[in-house]
């Protein structure tokens, strides 16, 4: 267990690595899953030192249920620091002023 983690943060760990190793993802995969959503909560509650934006004004890991994983083609498609990042990637010029559709056109979506 981390130094920082609590007791609390230990056994969440815990519940959300079994409960992904029980879906079906690897270990090493079942660890970082669980290892990313403790620290975002820690992020949210302000319980670490450091946070990215996205940590703390995200939605919080439970509530979004997986809604964001992967390469979704749901009602609105990815998010954009989704569309951003892989504009990034790709590194595409003047992404950073982009809006949403402007991103998902410049990458061709």
């Amino acid at each position: 267990m981390p130094r920082a983690w609590s007791e609390k943060r230990e056994r969440q760990y815990e519940h959300i690595k079994s409960s992904a190793k029980s879906r079906g993802a690897s270990t090493d995969r079942a660890e970082e899953i669980a290892a990313r959503t403790v620290n975002k909560n820690r992020a949210q509650s302000g319980e670490s030192k450091q946070a990215s934006r996205t940590s703390v004004k995200d939605m919080s890991p439970q509530r979004r249920g997986g809604k964001r994983s992967g390469n979704r083609t749901g009602p609105k498609g990815p998010t954009r620091d989704q569309l951003y990042n892989e504009a990034r990637k790709r590194n595409i010029k003047g992404r950073s002023k982009m809006t949403k559709s402007e991103l998902a056109k410049a990458l061709g979506r």
